[in-house]
């Protein structure tokens, strides 16, 4: 019942905030609203969906419970491993900025260990364990991989949909790595990391959210318990210590946990492809965005203040680029009026572009990516760095931190 009337409450309360930000601020209120909640009637709509949804979310709880104590009891087994094991995740469906944090703890550790990641290789055609080689594209191996391989080629990637299996071929290789990255595999119990990172999103940390199908959380909230490490992403560059207090206030990390808090650092326009035949303007009035992301949210931010229009074209999370999509962007850019216009995608939705077939529909248009990088906010205590350093180098075997 207390769900149900914060619900409740959410509603009652959504017009007074809203019409009260937008006397403050109406355009960026409004932009934000359109990004995570849609018009008023949208909301509201969500939240009475929502509410409907709850007895489904709750028989989800349960069946999760009783996998993690199953687990904990040791009637299902998990097997740590003698090396260093860090695994990235987070409670929720996607869109806390997991690869932007394995590319930094890569760039972190790659100058003094032998480093692999271990990632499922989400909606590749291919199974098992498969170590990505040149060639390899994000049919074989999923685009986050892909976008590892691309940018780190001095470092093993695998991947496996059994994080247990992946590991165990991974350190049959010659010489075998000294530390292991695993992407997103904090619901994957049946290896024991050494060190747990937690992500969350700051516009949606998974203290306010709900268990799927009523919210984005594909776990309980009490799995948090089990992560060393609790970072806190896509924060605001500018990050006052009131808004450190209240986010620590939200999360109430136990005494055994770290509390960090990152942002993300956007890079310079960059070409998808080298061709002398692409027209590029030198003054850009109108951006055409599309990208297949889970919260396309911050990007779009970051490239309203490069251009006078943005444009936005939003497609599912890891959306595999069909004929039909890329006819529509085509169609859509030569409608805008004007030359001083290109079209900007993430650099992992360039990642599944460039192995597409249909690719040749865009090589003449200006057409660029953006990359991003995780960054972490000045600490007065130990850094995040230091944190990682010192587990890996204290941790020759795979025991925690904390007993």
């Amino acid at each position: 019942m207390r769900i149900i009337d914060k619900l409740f409450d959410q509603v009652e309360t959504a017009e007074t905030v809203i019409r009260t930000r937008e006397k403050k601020n109406k355009l960026t209120f409004l932009k934000r609203e359109k990004a995570y909640h849609g018009n008023y009637q949208h909301y509201c709509k969500s939240v009475m969906l929502r509410i409907l949804l709850l007895p489904a979310a709750m028989i989800m709880h349960i069946a999760l419970l009783l996998r993690h104590l199953m687990f904990d009891w040791g009637l299902i087994k998990s097997k740590a491993f003698d090396l260093p094991v860090i695994c990235v995740g987070n409670l929720s469906m996607g869109g806390t900025g997991k690869t932007p944090q394995v590319e930094y703890l890569v760039r972190l550790l790659q100058k003094n260990y032998r480093l692999a990641t271990l990632s499922r290789g989400y909606l590749r055609k291919t199974k098992g364990f498969l170590l990505a080689r040149a060639g390899h594209t994000y049919r074989d191996i999923g685009d986050e991989p892909c976008q590892y391989l691309s940018k780190f080629p001095e470092i093993y990637v695998a991947v496996d949909e059994k994080r247990k299996n992946g590991i165990e071929q991974l350190l049959k290789l010659s010489p075998a790595p000294e530390v292991i990255l695993l992407d997103d595999a904090f619901q994957h119990r049946y290896v024991r990391p050494g060190l747990n990172i937690l992500l969350t999103d700051y516009h949606n940390l998974y203290p306010n959210d709900f268990l799927f199908p009523a919210g984005k959380l594909r776990d309980i909230k009490a799995a948090a318990r089990r992560a060393e490490v609790i970072v806190v992403t896509k924060t605001p560059k500018i990050f006052s210590p009131f808004t450190r207090r209240r986010l620590k206030e939200i999360l109430r990390p136990r005494k055994n946990q770290e509390l960090f808090f990152s942002y993300l650092s956007y890079g310079t326009l960059k070409p998808v492809v080298d061709n002398p035949k692409r027209y590029f303007p030198k003054t850009i009035t109108t951006i055409l965005m599309f990208c297949g992301i889970a919260n396309p949210y911050p990007f779009e931010e970051y490239l309203r203040d490069k251009c006078t229009d943005l444009i936005v074209h939003d497609f599912p999370d890891h959306h595999d680029f069909s004929e039909k999509d890329i006819n529509e962007i085509v169609k859509q850019f030569n409608d805008i009026l004007g030359k001083n216009k290109i079209l900007v995608t993430t650099e992992k939705d360039a990642m599944r572009l460039i192995d597409s077939p249909y690719f040749s529909k865009l090589e003449t248009l200006p057409l660029f990516y953006v990359s991003v990088e995780a960054k972490f906010h000045d600490e007065h205590g130990r850094s995040f760095d230091e944190y990682i350093l010192e587990y890996v180098k204290k941790n020759t075997g795979n025991s925690r931190i904390h007993p």
